[in-house]
């Protein structure tokens, strides 16, 4: 009986040390694994933004790369050039007349220059605040330094939150602009990137779904970028188009405000709610246009909510509702980079379920047994 215990108690030695390696080696790799990210992790969102702009920009880059005879760094070169340019001079340009602005107002009110129309008697009319702000625009129509000193405690809350917004605002595009620049070098060495993107997922999920799957999520990527700026493009020539109906200055500079709100997924109520405010406040209209004005306002700034089922997840091999269903959920909680992680996921969790699904060997039997010539005679 020792004889034949022996042998089991060595091959259960044995499996226990291998085990244990298993478990050293498995815990080791975990452990590396966790220091890049730790390490990787400030630099996350970057390298995703950086990566959804090179695959997006990717097709424009090829053809300015065959226009110029095949060169693919001086058309990535070109491209993160008129990138930056667009980005960098409008905000320097925007931030600059607002300094300015900001600069005046100042000034006015330091020194009693500025000069505060009265207020319109419709103002009293609002319900819930209108009494309230009839009184405070009063006094600083009539009493501006009095109106300042009531009111500097709450001017200091707001203006340190707008300090912390601006900074926060600097900080993203500050980021984003250095995501140009790496998406310009991996547009650069785009068919190599590709190469080693495949061969990742050809080794995760074999070469068939690999090939697959890295068709699907490009294609995903670029659905979501071409919807997001073709709603931004439609609601700012509707938002345009009324704002100009309804006479409200600045319509055409408002409607490329729209415009940049919609690329960056911010609602377009926020220039159409003011552009209503001012046409009841003004005096200006009469009650019926102004309710019609206001109706149309209202329609034309919530108008992506209707786009956006009908545009985004076009040309991906993945039902509509799926793409949309990611693109809003991720836009929900990591805003607008969520919305393409949120999307690309979403689609394809949807397809590697579903080949879960098919791949259903009983129903491979029925089938085949159904299709043979016994069947069928």
């Amino acid at each position: 009986m020792n004889t034949s215990y022996q042998p089991d108690h060595e091959q259960e030695e044995r499996l226990a040390r291998r085990l244990l390696d298993v478990f050293i080696r498995a815990g080791l790799v975990l452990a590396l694994v966790l220091l890049c990210y730790h390490f990787f992790s400030p630099f996350l969102t970057m390298m995703l933004w950086a990566l959804i702009l090179a695959v997006t920009l990717y097709p424009l880059h090829q053809m300015l790369a065959n226009s110029i005879g095949g060169r693919q760094g001086r058309a990535a070169t070109l491209i993160v050039l008129l990138g930056l340019g667009l980005i960098v001079a409008p905000t320097v340009m925007l931030a600059s007349s607002f300094g300015d602005s900001l600069q005046e107002l100042i000034n006015g009110i330091r020194d009693n220059t500025l000069e505060i129309p009265a207020p319109a008697a419709s103002v009293a009319k609002l319900p819930i605040v209108g009494k309230k702000a009839y009184a405070a625009w009063s006094l600083a129509h009539t009493d501006l330094p009095a109106f300042t000193k009531s009111m500097q405690p709450k001017i200091g809350e707001l203006a340190t939150k707008a300090l912390g917004i601006v900074a926060s605002i600097g900080g993203g595009l500050l980021k984003f602009l250095f995501s140009f620049i790496i998406a310009g070098i991996m547009m650069a060495f785009g068919e190599s990137g590709a190469r080693a993107i495949k061969a990742i997922l050809e080794r995760i999920a074999g070469i068939a779904l690999g090939t697959e799957f890295t068709k699907l999520a490009t294609a995903t990527v670029r659905a979501v970028a071409s919807g997001v700026i073709g709603i931004a493009c439609i609601q700012a020539l509707l938002v345009g188009v009324l704002l100009m109906i309804a006479g409200i200055p600045f319509a055409g500079l408002l409607a490329v405000v729209v415009l940049l709100l919609g690329i960056a997924q911010v609602p377009a109520l926020v220039v159409t709610l003011p552009a209503i405010a001012w046409m009841w406040l003004s005096g200006d209209y009469a009650t019926g246009p102004a309710i019609a004005y206001s109706i149309m306002l209202l329609v034309g700034g919530t108008a992506d909510n209707v786009l956006k089922p009908l545009m985004l997840g076009r040309g991906v091999d993945a039902p509509m509702p799926v793409v949309l269903l990611g693109a809003l959920g991720g836009m929900a909680t990591n805003g607008i980079l969520g919305m393409f992680v949120g999307a690309t996921a979403l689609a394809l969790g949807y397809q590697i379920f579903m080949r879960w699904v098919d791949d259903n060997p009983e129903r491979a039997r029925q089938k085949a047994a159904g299709d043979s010539p016994a069947s069928a005679g």
